[in-house]
């Protein structure tokens, strides 16, 4: 059997990493199934999580995915490609990050709120992308979209 380079391996797991899997492969609209896959997935990876355990994995998650989606990026030889969508999943846990897991109907309004900012790319969300290289920018970006939507859910529970 011959010898997978570990470039060629990394290379795959950073694809895989940096596309959740099937959600960044989608035909349409990619950066909404991969939030979507997050917004799936928190009630049992992220929301149960204490707070201070949430937080460590958002710093842990940015570097990680930055690697992954700069890697993948520099593979397609395209710049922020669509199918990289772990951006989304941290963008979409930061909306999340003030819910607990006995509150998950607030995941729909997040959700909602994390797409609409992201897509809307309001200052300085849009700016940002530019602000760091490679996977750090296509991260970045969906960190302020994640943080606007955050503020938003949190005066919406404060009202209702």
């Amino acid at each position: 059997m011959p010898e997978t380079k570990p470039e060629t391996l990394s290379s795959r797991l950073a694809a895989q990493l940096a596309t959740l899997g099937p959600a960044g492969r989608m035909p349409k609209a990619p950066g909404t199934w991969g939030s979507l896959a997050a917004a799936a997935a928190a009630p049992f990876l992220f929301l149960p999580l204490p707070l201070w355990v949430r937080i460590a994995v958002l710093a842990l998650l940015f570097p990680l995915g930055a690697w992954c989606a700069g890697r993948t990026e520099t593979c397609l030889c395209c710049k922020d490609p669509s199918c990289v969508v772990v951006d989304e999943l941290w963008g979409q846990w930061i909306a999340l990050l003030p819910l607990s897991a006995a509150e998950p109907l607030w995941i729909v309004p997040a959700f909602l709120l994390f797409r609409l900012f992201d897509i809307a790319k309001p200052w300085p969300v849009r700016a940002s992308e530019r602000w760091l290289p490679g996977g750090w920018g296509i991260m970045i970006d969906d960190g302020f979209a994640g943080l606007y939507a955050l503020l938003v859910l949190l005066v919406c529970r404060a009202l209702f």
